[in-house]
């Protein structure tokens, strides 16, 4: 065939065109023809966010799997990697900190009903990570995608589960009652699994090194909520946040709740 019979060739992929970058800076649109200044700011962050709690679901689909697996190597890859994303994501409010509470009052009547807490993709990330609260599906329509995806996602083992199913595959002698308990009620701290974890930190290298690494995360979620919750308090105070949620006192209730409870326990006993 000569070449001039052939298709033309379509063009060669660009950054451009391989990252969409033109559909992706049409994104940021403020409610109103005149913007505020710090409004495009603010609507970026969170949509920042937002990209980085995909990449954070993607990653923990990954590392549960390898942990199921016991392929340590692979799970401490994806778990290294959470871990500095979450530095990322705390390093973000100190963007978000140089917008002073007059400039956000500028725009902030017309977030009107939304409100983070509306952020499905984190309320994935809870889930995964232990929290068993049917509850949070009061924040999205019956039937949308949202509320299916969670469903199910409570319905999954969480990021502990794995844990303990890896500890119990490399020959870590984890309760089987506990191994096959019920994975939609909450997990509570157990002595028995305390007691396993704390032979694995002493006698397993290996499996110390994944169970440090979910320490990292635990602290590190931790950190993130604490400076959430202080860039809240210095943006609106004590107020109600946007959507009618109880803002910065909900947000200072969940501090220094661990999710990883009995990695804690340990601490005292080493």
């Amino acid at each position: 065939m000569r070449a001039s019979d052939s298709t033309p060739n379509q063009r060669a992929t660009t950054y451009s065109s391989y990252l969409r970058i033109p559909e992706l800076l049409s994104l940021q649109t403020p409610r109103v023809d005149e913007p505020e200044h710090d409004e495009l700011l603010f609507i970026v962050i969170h949509q920042t966010y937002e990209l980085w709690f995909k990449t954070l679901l993607h990653e923990f689909g990954r590392s549960s799997a390898m942990l199921r697996s016991a392929r340590s190597h692979d799970a401490l890859a994806s778990l290294g990697r959470i871990r500095t994303i979450l530095k990322t994501l705390v390093a973000q409010v100190d963007v978000l900190e140089t917008m002073t509470p007059l400039q956000f009052s500028t725009f902030r009547g017309r977030l009107e009903a939304a409100s983070g807490f509306q952020s499905a993709q984190f309320r994935e990330i809870e889930i995964l990570l232990g929290r068993r609260d049917r509850a949070v599906l009061m924040s999205f329509l019956d039937g949308s995608d949202e509320h299916r995806r969670l469903t199910s996602a409570l319905q999954q083992p969480s990021v502990w589960h794995d844990t303990l199913a890896y500890l119990a595959a490399r020959g870590h002698a984890v309760p089987s009652a506990v191994l096959n308990d019920d994975v939609t009620a909450a997990y509570m701290p157990n002595q028995a699994i305390q007691d396993v974890v704390l032979s694995a930190y002493q006698r397993d290298a290996e499996s110390a090194l994944v169970l440090e690494r979910l320490v990292d995360i635990d602290e590190g979620l931790q950190e993130w909520r604490y400076r959430h919750v202080k860039m809240v308090e210095r943006t609106i105070g004590h107020k109600h946040g946007t959507g009618g949620s109880s803002g910065a006192e909900y947000l200072a209730a969940t501090l220094f709740r661990p999710v990883f409870p009995d990695l804690w326990a340990v601490r005292d006993r080493f």
